[in-house]
């Protein structure tokens, strides 16, 4: 009787000492932009992956690339950090938590946009999850304030909602960092603001005619 074999799945070990081998290299890259480095010389990123200058470039076309490569990582990396954020109950514990949130993930992603503006011509890759990460935020604060932007008339939701997402995106965030303010301080300049806006939509709401009250009685 001939025996039946099932032959056991091969791992490629070539193919994941690559895989290891270029997350690292990319990593290293990382560690250089959160150390706000400017210049990235081959030299430099092999030394601190711990590997030789020509398996950088075995791994990677060129320098740009690479840092293509491992912005998209650490993109990748910050989403990995979202947590689902509270839609109901007081507005402070709501504002709270996506300041924290926002604060913490604008400030880990401050090295990779600095590195995006000084890529020439980054790759539709890059530009497709950077606005994917726009979009998401926007989403998000959406569902998070819909107690505060449910009530409102179309235009002014959409304005709250621009300017909500105005104050909580990395722009903002970079510019008050690079005005001096602390991480905690940019994130209470937030919180403050995000309160600000909210608190303008109270009024808006409460300005509105009601749309399903009683008709007044003529004769009185």
């Amino acid at each position: 009787m001939e025996r039946s074999e099932t032959a056991a799945p091969v791992t490629d070990g070539r193919t994941e000492r690559g895989r290891q081998t270029r997350e690292k290299i990319a990593d290293a890259m990382l560690s250089l932009l959160d150390e706000n480095q400017a210049h990235f010389p081959a030299d430099k990123v092999a030394e601190r992956a711990g590997v030789s200058r020509r398996l950088v470039f075995h791994h990677f076309a060129d320098m740009a690339q690479l840092a293509e490569v491992a912005v998209g990582r650490r993109l990748e990396q910050l989403m990995a950090q979202v947590r689902p954020l509270p839609t109901e109950g007081p507005r402070d514990v709501r504002v709270a938590a996506l300041t924290e949130q926002r604060a913490r993930i604008l400030e880990g992603l401050t090295p990779a946009r600095l590195a995006i503006m000084r890529l020439e011509n980054p790759s539709p890759r890059v530009h497709e999850a950077v606005q994917q990460m726009l979009e998401f935020a926007r989403l998000r604060l959406g569902q998070i304030f819909a107690l505060e932007l449910d009530p409102l008339s179309e235009p002014g939701r959409t304005d709250l909602l621009n300017g909500l997402d105005a104050v909580t995106t990395w722009s903002t965030w970079h510019h008050w960092r690079s005005t001096g303010l602390s991480p905690e301080q940019a994130r209470h300049t937030m919180a403050v603001t995000v309160h600000a806006l909210l608190a303008s939509a109270d009024h808006q709401a409460d300005d509105r005619p009601a749309e399903d009250g009683p008709a007044d009685d003529p004769t009185g």
